[in-house]
């Protein structure tokens, strides 16, 4: 099992920064990708940034505010998050996927803009 821990989350105003990180633990040979997933009230939880083999991917509302990046040998991810909007509000959960499709999930950390 892979054990994830956000760190980060909180209050910020519009326009502000927050960075999360999250660390894995427990059996992470084969990991092939961590990234960041969010999940907003009453929407379903969606991609937010991806790392993997050293390419990235981010969904195009965040394309140019945030930034993930991965610490390989401290089994870490960051996602910097700039110019925070209105609509960035949810819980922001860490995901690792293993070689096998298999997904391991961190218990989330909320992030808060306030306009």
């Amino acid at each position: 099992q892979v054990q994830l821990m956000e760190s980060g989350g909180g209050l910020v105003q519009a326009g502000g920064s927050l960075r999360l990180s999250c660390a894995a633990s427990g059996s992470i040979f084969s990991i092939t990708a961590m990234g960041w997933y969010r999940q907003a009230p009453g929407k379903q939880r969606e991609l937010v940034a991806v790392v993997a083999s050293g390419s990235t991917n981010y969904a195009e509302s965040v394309k140019g505010r945030f930034t993930v990046s991965r610490d390989n040998a401290k089994n870490t991810v960051h996602l910097q998050m700039n110019s925070l909007k209105p609509e960035d509000p949810a819980i922001y959960y860490c995901n690792a996927k293993k070689y096998t499709g298999m997904d391991h999930w961190g218990k989330g950390t909320l992030v808060t803009v306030s306009s």
